[in-house]
């Protein structure tokens, strides 16, 4: 009798810990089902794409444009600085690998804040940097961040860096997508020309 009722406290407790594990498991492919999403400006989406995309947690970035006032532009049209859009990207996240305030912290080391309506070789109000939040929680963490940089007293100009209520995002034309990948020595060529890494070094030291 001690035996049967050993095997059934037995079998409940197995029971048990197979039940938490299923709702540990159901509830981390929830989290990745239900992404997290981030929008940012820094000059050319092909250089921030190539930042996001190297953090662990990121599960995708989209080069577009946002912040303007003309649906579905091109690329064509955002260069010529007529739509009001600037050059941006669509980052989804699974915020239990990363947070937004770690996003926060790469793109500010990717970006010139100094500098109105440019980055680095690029100018224009369509290169202006920005940070476009989707929720209060975001909108806080950003101004915030941007705040602390500006307390560093590490800067000799102010702040720049636009922070707005992320609009419509629009994706670029597929030839732009991952397109540090797609032409290695073209990115590279232009990323070198464009000044990017000696600006970022000026700015934000060697690390």
């Amino acid at each position: 009798m001690n035996v049967l009722r050993l095997c059934r406290y037995l079998c409940a407790a197995l029971l048990l810990l197979l039940g938490a594990s299923f709702l540990s498991s159901s509830s981390q492919a929830a989290e990745s089902d239900n992404p997290a999403k981030a929008t940012f400006a820094g000059g050319c989406f092909w250089c921030m794409e190539e930042a996001s995309d190297s953090v662990p947690g990121v599960l995708s970035v989209t080069s577009g444009y946002t912040g303007g006032q003309i649906p579905n532009p091109s690329y064509a049209q955002v260069s010529a600085g007529q739509t009001g859009h600037t050059e941006a990207i669509e980052v989804l996240y699974d915020p239990a690998k990363v947070s937004y305030s770690k996003l926060l912290e790469v793109f500010w080391h990717n970006i010139d804040p100094l500098t109105p309506n440019a980055q680095f070789c690029d100018h224009g109000s369509q290169y202006r940097s920005g940070i476009f939040y989707h929720n209060d929680a975001q909108q806080k963490l950003a101004e915030e961040s941007r705040q602390a940089l500006t307390d560093s007293k590490r800067f000799n100009a102010p702040i720049v860096t636009e922070i707005v209520m992320a609009s419509m995002f629009y994706a670029a034309e597929e030839y732009h997508q991952d397109y540090y990948k797609k032409n290695p020595l073209r990115y590279k060529f232009y990323k070198l020309n464009c000044g990017r890494a000696q600006r970022l070094t000026e700015i934000w030291g060697k690390s």
